[in-house]
Order: C-alpha cells, then sequence, then structure tokens
C-alpha cells in the first residue's frame, strides 16, 4: 500500500480472494533492458490495428435494455498534462447485472444486444468518450449477502502491452458503496471518491442519455485508486 493509503493494498483480508492472489515474497523490479524489451517485442496499440468500439449500448443489430449512459473524462499525470493515445478497454455487466461470459451463473437475464465490452482511444487533449448502459448489482459470494455496487471495470494502456493499470468507475449515490469491501479497501476516503464519477448535466443528451464525467489521473498526490498499484 502507498505511504498515503490511497492506493489498495495487494491484499485486503475483507476482500476474501486477494488472500489467494496476493503475493508472498517481495515484488522484483524488472531490469530497465528487460523492460525495454518487453515493449519493443509486445504488441503496440493504435486504432489503425484496434479499431475504437465506442457504443456499447447496440450489439448484434439491436439496442440494449437498461439506462442508457454518456461516460466521458480526461487522461491526465499529476501536472495535468493530457495523455495522448492511450487506449482505454471496458467491461461491464449488463442493467440486470450479469456478464456475457460463460462462468457469470448470475440467474439475471442475459441481454442479447449487450455484450458489455468496448474500447476508445483518448485524443490529443487526454480526451475519451464512450456510450453503454448503466450496469446492475450483482451478488457475489465474498460474505454473507454480499453485493457489488453498479460499476465500470476500466483498463489503461500506454505505448506497450506492460504499461496496464486497471480500476473501477462507480457512480454516485450508490447505497452498497458503503458495504463494498474493494471500494473500502482503500483506506483513503478523499482518493476513494475519486473512483465515483459525477452526474454531469452538461454530457446529458435530452430525451437520450444521462452523462456522466469520469476523469483519471496518474501518479501524484491527485491519483485515481488503482487495482494495481
Amino acid at each position: 500500500m502507498s505511504a498515503d493509503m490511497s492506493q489498495p493494498p495487494y491484499d485486503a483480508p475483507a476482500y476474501a480472494s486477494t488472500a489467494r492472489r496476493a503475493p508472498r515474497q517481495t515484488l522484483l523490479a524488472l531490469p530497465a533492458a528487460l523492460a525495454a524489451a518487453s515493449e519493443a517485442l509486445g504488441p503496440r496499440f493504435a486504432p489503425a490495428g484496434y479499431p475504437p468500439l465506442a457504443d456499447l449500448s447496440r450489439h448484434a443489430g439491436g439496442a440494449a435494455l437498461g439506462e442508457r449512459i454518456i461516460v466521458a473524462g480526461r487522461l491526465t499525470d499529476e501536472a495535468g498534462r493530457p495523455l495522448r493515445g492511450a487506449m482505454i478497454e471496458i467491461w461491464q455487466a449488463n442493467a440486470a447485472g450479469r456478464y456475457d461470459h460463460p462462468q457469470d451463473a448470475h440467474d439475471a437475464p442475459l441481454d442479447p444486444h449487450f455484450h458489455g465490452e468496448g474500447r476508445v482511444f483518448t485524443d490529443d487533449d487526454g480526451a475519451y468518450r464512450f456510450v453503454s448502459i448503466k450496469p446492475g448489482a450483482y451478488p457475489w459470494r465474498n460474505h454473507p449477502n454480499a453485493w457489488r455496487p453498479n460499476h465500470i471495470h476500466l483498463s489503461l494502456f500506454g505505448a506497450g502491452f506492460a504499461q496496464r493499470l486497471i480500476t473501477q468507475m462507480y457512480f454516485p449515490g450508490d447505497p452498497l458503496l458503503a458495504l463494498d469491501p474493494i471500494y473500502l479497501a482503500i483506506a483513503d476516503p478523499a482518493a476513494r471518491a475519486r473512483l465515483v464519477a459525477r452526474f454531469d448535466l452538461a454530457l446529458t443528451e435530452p430525451e437520450w442519455a444521462l452523462g456522466y464525467r469520469f476523469d483519471i489521473v496518474l501518479r501524484g498526490a491527485a491519483a485515481t485508486p488503482m487495482e494495481t498499484p
């Protein structure tokens, strides 16, 4: 955990599965030459090779069920400088709280017009935008009567595969946040709040979709908490 407690620990006792996957030994830093080689030989992410999928609200020729939303924000460093050309992957449950994945056994219905995956690239100002459906809460077996808050997963890629960070975006006013051990694993309340998107009326499109703004900061005192500190 970082000294200011703004990032989650590898092992959070209330989040049961971290006990099985947290490192047991001191982490080793890759030698600079090896790290550079992995970047040179790994995949390079650009729109030409990975076409953007910025509208998750439509799939297989139809519109998904649920509350349509627009999510937008900026990706910046600690000084507010934009990070251009970064690929952001998106994945989430549908409006009923079920993932379109064979291992999801939740008895909520699948939506044939919602696959729950997308990707966008930041522009020259570090801005990104995508359209989706507000995800539903779903049960998980971490503890008795456990439910995950509404959330969207975001995976951020830099120039290469090894430059990857993962975070989650939550929604304002969700009563499950106060009970969620993943969200609460971040000890600093101010840092925790940076994972909650802001409702943005200016981003909302009349009679079509509500807008939420979620800015992401890498490094520094105002850094967005990540699942890979």
